[in-house]
C-alpha cells in the first residue's frame, strides 16, 4: 500500500510534465498499428493506437463465395481482435505515463474503451 502512496506522490510532484506526457502517448498511439484477422487471414484490419481503422482486407475467394452472412461474422471478429490489441497498447502506454504505479482498477476502466 505504500509503495502506491510513494508512486502517487512521486506521480503528483510531476503531474506539471504530465500534460507533456500525454501528448506524447498520443501521438505514439497515433503512430502505432495494431493487426486484426479472421477467417484463417481471409479478413484482415489495421487500427491505429487511437482507434481509428486505417485498412480492412478481405480476400477475393472470399469476396467470390457472395456469403453476407460469413462476412458479417468475420469481419466484427477481425476488427476486435484488433481492438483489444489497441486497448493493451493503451494500457501499456498509461503504465509507461505513470511510472509503473498500479492504480486498481486503471486495467478494467481502459479495457471498457
Amino acid at each position: 500500500m505504500f509503495k502506491n502512496l510513494n508512486g502517487l506522490a512521486q506521480l503528483l510532484k510531476n503531474a506539471s510534465s504530465m500534460g507533456e506526457r500525454v501528448k506524447e502517448m498520443r501521438a505514439s498511439l497515433a503512430a502505432t498499428t495494431a493487426r486484426g484477422a479472421s477467417g484463417a487471414d481471409m479478413i484482415t484490419v489495421e487500427v491505429s493506437g487511437l482507434g481509428e481503422v486505417q485498412r480492412l482486407k478481405i480476400a477475393q475467394e472470399l469476396l467470390d463465395k457472395n456469403d453476407v452472412e460469413l462476412l458479417e461474422e468475420l469481419i466484427p471478429a477481425a476488427l476486435n481482435e484488433a481492438l483489444t490489441k489497441v486497448r493493451q497498447l493503451h494500457i501499456e502506454k498509461m503504465r509507461e505515463a505513470t511510472g509503473g504505479i498500479d492504480f486498481p482498477g486503471l486495467d478494467e476502466a481502459l479495457s471498457n474503451l
